[in-house]
């Protein structure tokens, strides 16, 4: 088949460019021809929290990535969706996770729909957002209305998609494996390249930190006297999408200094395997969730894992079996870090983990889309 995917990818940089660079890899090692439309703008510079929305690293090998796509430009939606309607892929994907891009993929598919040939299918990340703004249901139902199918990535998406549209078929297929940051390293070499005190035992939490993901829920849970007094630490690995001043007010309003290891750049794909490598367990204290991609990170490198109980996250993480699913509560999550070291469950998890990864294939996932 000839297949466009529409979203963003390399020059820019985090989890959304991961993923659609991966499908387009899955794609190409099927047989199929893949071109992927990216931006030329993404996000106004105002409306992006991070320090830069661009990779730092070499452009991905053997992908053909186009960048001709304005966000926010409307005159640019009807030229970029002329422009593959001419082409006349055979399947046309669009990765949709704010409502924000809703008019610029919505516009977008309404031309290509024209030709009569391509299918036009959504990989959802989110329907209703995380941070809810004004106009988001206007715009969500503005980008369904010319998409054919969907694909959701948590059975709370599936649920959210169907507030706006019973009839257009959609399945649940898990977020994939992110298999493409290399080998898991022996741990005393992760912690050596880190520069962390192998004599320590360490929960990780990576990725962009945003208030939803409940990293002031983990501080409280270190500030646990069983916790202080232990050997382990909290490894903290990603950029603030957001003021870090009350995160910082709050490590030292509970005198938890010594009990933080805060890397607060961007990570880049190349460093991932050695924040991984080094963790005991990875940690999602999240408050509101779809599904994540640091699970599938996780996963990928065969680390136990402790979510809280929101949105899609307990139904990849089986609870006492590969990790803990509690609930957004300090307390609790003190409590099952705690049983995780004192019980040392590291070593049962990741066997358990080791099969129970065999669900995320990107084969299974592109099989999904296909059936839709």
């Amino acid at each position: 088949m000839k297949i466009v995917i529409l979203g963003t990818a390399y020059p820019y940089r985090g989890g959304l460019a991961a993923f659609n660079e991966r499908l387009a890899r899955e794609y190409q090692d099927q047989g199929h021809e893949v071109e992927i439309y990216t931006f030329t703008h993404q996000y106004p510079d105002f409306l992006f929290p991070g320090k830069t929305q661009y990779s730092t690293e070499a452009a991905p090998e053997n992908l053909h990535i186009i960048r001709k796509v304005h966000s926010y430009n409307p005159f640019n939606w009807i030229k970029v969706g002329r422009e593959i309607a001419r082409k006349k892929p055979d399947l046309m994907i669009t990765k949709f996770w704010l409502p924000f891009m809703a008019p610029c993929f919505g516009t977008i598919a309404r031309m290509v729909r024209r030709n009569k040939h391509t299918r036009i299918i959504s990989i959802l990340d989110n329907v209703i957002p995380h941070e809810h703004r004004i106009g988001d249901k206007m715009f969500v139902k503005y980008f369904i209305k010319p998409t054919q199918g969907f694909v959701a990535m948590s059975k709370s998406v599936l649920q959210d998609l169907r507030l706006f549209t019973q009839d257009k078929p959609a399945v649940f297929s898990p977020h994939p494996l992110y298999d493409h940051y290399g080998e898991r390293l022996p741990k005393e070499k992760a912690l050596q390249l880190l520069n962390l005190n192998p004599e320590f035992r360490y929960v990780l939490f990576f990725g962009f930190i945003r208030t939803y993901k409940g990293l002031d829920l983990l501080f409280s849970a270190f500030a646990d006297q069983r916790l202080k007094e232990s050997n382990i630490k909290l490894l903290v690995a990603g950029e603030f999408y957001g003021d870090s001043a009350p995160y910082l007010k709050q490590i030292k309003d509970l005198q938890i200094e010594d009990k933080v290891e805060l890397h607060t750049d961007f990570i880049p794909d190349s460093e991932v395997n050695r924040f991984f490598s080094a963790a005991d367990i990875v940690a999602q204290p999240y408050k509101t969730a779809t599904q994540s991609g640091v699970t599938q990170i996780a996963f990928h490198f065969e680390k136990p894992m402790l979510v809280t109980n929101v949105g899609g996250l307990a139904e990849i993480v089986p609870h006492g079996k590969i990790g803990y699913v509690v609930e957004p509560d300090s307390q609790q999550i003190a409590d099952a870090l705690c049983d995780f070291f004192e019980h040392q469950r590291e070593s049962a998890y990741e066997a358990n983990i080791a099969e129970e990864k065999k669900k995320y294939s990107w084969q299974k996932f592109v099989k999904a889309i296909h059936q839709l």
